[in-house]
């Protein structure tokens, strides 16, 4: 029997697979941190004979090719796609034995114009269907990742892809998507589910459900939202060949240099807490809280080519961040840490705080007639419904959009904190006067704020 290990990467909303029969496995979609996947593999006792990827990914940088040459396995890539290292190129009807059992090849084109799945048979039998960023969870991937110009081309290539899959293979076999466990790289909200068959997508999956390829590229594409900035480097990164990466712990960073960095502009990024940042940090610095979001928030919000220091409290902080910022490609970049209390980091650099609030305190305060309010959801979070009377700018844009901001007190908010406490540092940094409101969104309104619904 054929069995299914699923390699989890909340922090990026993924999976990778290892698949095999007790022997001999392959593996789906690997991220960079490869020793997770060898641990796997060793825990189930078995060699790695082959490594597929179902697309050239827009979201992390893969393991892939430094996983198959690690332990002499076949690379298995789109033929299609053009790529600068070598590879065993396989298109649509290709079959490859790994092991005892067999990979069909499957051209599902519509997350990207040369995606792949791979149907796993045992014995004769399809088992299980790897679709990486096609067929999803009650939905499909986004398909406007490459860009303008083939979106629609390649949203009705994802609309047919997938309604090939749940039309021609057996409703039993089971369904590995890549994305749609919190990727931005899905088109929408997944189904939820925690696994999956061909018939169950049937009966649920979006592009099942409606029939006409028009009325499917109008909901799909009314249906995106903005994605990380970082997504545009990924496709080139995976293109030249990602190498092995370390996970070493970064160069250590004394308070004089630490002090330098921070005086020159460099990004240093400090990992503690929201409020524990709030209350006491060094001036200069960006909070981004140590957590699943952490790496998706600076990769979006951060200067992809510039060098980019963190500052925690312990050691393992610091291993963690490393560890995200290997799968966006961030590795180069970062060029040091400095890890302990800020006692012993500040070295003259000044000390700053800000408040932090919620949204009864908003209310406490006037509300947004007597306060200005600053939210920096995304565009589609706006658009559902905001605070009248509140200032919008988005996280991402925000750094950017500094000019156009008074220059009175900031009470920020987003949906549930994490954002909003990214977006006061910022704001602190540049010199604003600001109050973090750590709060959830849904609360606003129960409070006695007036929230309205936005322009659709």
């Amino acid at each position: 029997m054929v069995e299914v290990v699923t390699i989890e990467t909340p922090e990026l909303g993924d999976r990778s697979y290892l698949v095999h029969d007790g022997e001999t496995a392959l593996v789906v979609d690997p991220q960079r941190d490869l020793d997770r996947v060898l641990a796997v593999a060793e825990e189930a006792g078995v060699s790695i004979g082959a490594v597929c990827e179902t697309h050239l990914h827009n979201d992390y940088v893969t393991g892939g090719l430094a996983l198959a040459r690690q332990v002499g396995a076949e690379y298995l890539v789109s033929a299609a796609d053009d790529v600068a290292f070598p590879r065993r190129g396989v298109a649509e009807g290709d079959e490859v034995k790994v092991g005892r059992f067999v990979v069909q090849v499957l051209e599902t084109p519509g997350h990207t114009p040369h995606h792949l799945s791979y149907l796993v048979v045992d014995d004769g039998q399809p088992v299980a269907v790897f679709t990486g960023g096609s067929l999803l969870y009650g939905t499909v991937g986004r398909t406007d990742l490459i860009g303008p110009e083939v979106t629609e081309e390649l949203t009705r290539a994802q609309h047919r892809s997938a309604r090939r899959l749940v039309r021609e293979l057996p409703p039993e076999v089971a369904v590995y998507p890549t994305h749609g466990f919190g990727s931005f790289c899905s088109s929408a909200q997944s189904s939820g589910a925690a696994t999956s068959t061909v018939g169950d997508e049937a009966r649920s999956n979006l592009a099942a459900q409606v029939e006409d390829e028009d009325e499917f590229v109008r909901v799909l594409l009314a249906g995106l939202t903005a994605y990380p900035r970082y997504y545009a480097h990924m496709g080139r990164l995976n293109r030249e060949g990602p190498e092995a990466v370390s996970l070493d712990p970064p160069a250590p960073v004394d308070p004089e240099e630490l002090a330098r960095r921070i005086r020159a502009g460099e990004w240093v990024v400090d990992l503690r807490q929201r409020r524990a940042y709030a209350k006491d940090h060094l001036s200069g610095t960006v909070g981004i809280e140590m957590g699943t979001l952490f790496s998706t928030y600076l990769g979006w919000v951060a200067p992809f080519e510039g060098p980019i220091t963190l500052v925690g409290d312990r050691p393992e902080d610091v291993a963690a961040a490393r560890r995200q910022l290997v799968r966006i490609g961030i590795d180069r970049q970062l060029s040091g840490a400095a890890v302990g209390s800020l006692d012993t980091l500040a070295a003259g650099v000044e000390r700053r705080s800000y408040p932090v609030s919620d949204f009864a305190g908003v209310v406490a305060a006037g509300g947004p007639g007597a306060v200005t309010v600053l939210d920096v959801r995304r565009e589609d979070e706006r658009r559902a419904s905001f605070i009248e009377g509140s200032l919008h700018v988005p996280l991402q844009d925000l750094e950017q959009r500094l000019g156009e901001l008074p220059r009175t007190t900031l009470w920020v908010h987003c949906a549930a904190g994490f954002r909003a406490a990214i977006a006061a540092s910022v704001l602190d940094r540049a010199g604003f006067d600001v109050v973090l409101v750590d709060d959830d969104f849904q609360r606003a309104a129960q409070v006695g704020l007036p929230v309205v619904p936005g322009r659709q």
